[in-house]
């Protein structure tokens, strides 16, 4: 009888209205219905990424839909700067060594974001840098990269500004035209509040080019392939038009709530849980937190697999761990999509009372009261 919070980065809590939306009977792919379900789709996304060009929804994760993005963009005459500190930004770095394109790595340390200035200062050293990739919310590390900053740099420079925003796109602030992004990437178990399954990418013009200037090494993450079905709202393979149908739906919720209040809301969650976190005398881990997902360093004295495996059997908190390196010295708290201050809240609770049974000291009730304080605006 115990109820599941998913207060993992991805997949995050799904509504039991979008799984019904989700349950309706099966009907075919090729039919005006699917097509209608994926124009409304499509016009929802330019609002959620704040873009006039048109976001292109794959069946498959993030991952397909970024390779697809890579290797349309990332041509093999060019070199790519890839900016890495984390998981995630590692994953693009290692699909450019498995497709053998040239690319310069600027690595960092695991928890913190990039800066534009430093990006200006690797397109200056090396010269000839034609695209840029960056994890806009480095979920593994929960810190946050300066994208506009970023993007007007890789503009001023003629360099392609590839993003990675699985993590922050319909939870924080990304602005794709105003800001010059020319590739944007997420996914729908993320802020789209639903299960993994699509992968969405939106592109500039000035990625387009550079896609029909060659051809990229690949079959079913063609690009082009999508472009031309979507000339009539459609898709070159089978999608997962159910999943579509519940992707209109969770994008109908975020334009009735608006996406500015989709942010704030985001913003103000993980203040409160930083707020809560600093109150328990425990640290959040990245010098640059991004407000999609909270990471904080398990304490001295604290067993961190123990510590999630307990929140999630003694009181259906379900928090992951990190990657890499570090796997086992923080825990992730997701701020995106269907959680509110109730649910959090209840997951700082959790938190107090699996931490006080390992016998970890602090004031009781310390950290939902800190949080508590924050949302009331105190």
């Amino acid at each position: 009888m115990q109820k599941i919070r998913l207060f993992t980065p991805g997949p995050t809590m799904v509504s039991p209205e979008s799984m019904l939306a989700m349950a309706q009977p099966l009907d075919h792919h090729r039919t005006a219905g699917f097509r209608d379900d994926l124009k409304q789709c499509v016009e929802l996304l330019q609002y959620v990424y704040q873009t006039g060009t048109t976001p292109y929804v794959i069946t498959g994760s993030g991952t397909a839909a970024m390779e697809a993005a890579m290797l349309g963009c990332c041509k093999p005459d060019a070199k790519t700067l890839v900016c890495h500190a984390g998981k995630f930004a590692e994953r693009w770095r290692d699909i450019l060594v498995r497709f053998k394109l040239p690319h310069v790595e600027f690595e960092k340390e695991y928890g913190l974001g990039f800066k534009a200035d430093e990006v200006a200062a690797k397109l200056k050293e090396h010269g000839d840098i034609k695209a840029v990739i960056f994890v806009h919310s480095e979920t593994s590390t929960a810190a946050v990269s300066d994208a506009q900053g970023i993007a007007k740099v890789c503009r001023d420079n003629g360099a392609l500004c590839l993003v990675d925003g699985i993590t922050s796109i319909g939870a924080i602030p990304f602005k794709m035209d105003e800001w010059g992004i020319d590739v944007g990437v997420t996914g729908s178990q993320k802020a789209m509040m639903l299960p993994p399954g699509l992968g969405i990418v939106a592109l500039s013009d000035r990625a387009w080019e550079a896609i029909d200037s060659h051809q990229a090494p690949t079959y079913y993450n063609d690009l082009k392939a999508y472009r031309k079905s979507m000339e009539k709202f459609d898709t070159p393979y089978t999608p997962n038009n159910q999943m579509v149908t519940g992707l209109k739906f969770t994008l109908n919720q975020i334009k009735t709530f608006g996406i500015e209040n989709v942010w704030a809301k985001t913003a103000k969650l993980a203040k409160a849980t930083r707020a809560a976190v600093e109150a328990l005398g425990l640290k959040v881990f990245a010098k640059d937190p991004v407000d999609s997902v909270t990471a904080v360093e398990v304490p001295a004295g604290v067993d961190g697999p123990k510590w999630r495996k307990e929140m999630r059997a003694m009181y259906g908190i379900h928090c992951a761990g990190g990657q890499g390196h570090i796997k086992d010295t923080i825990i992730r708290l997701n701020h995106m999509g269907y959680v509110d201050e109730v649910d959090t809240v209840g997951a700082i609770a959790a938190m107090e009372w699996t931490l006080a049974a390992q016998g970890y000291k602090f004031e009781p009730g310390a950290g939902s009261g800190a949080f508590g304080r924050v949302i009331q605006g105190a």
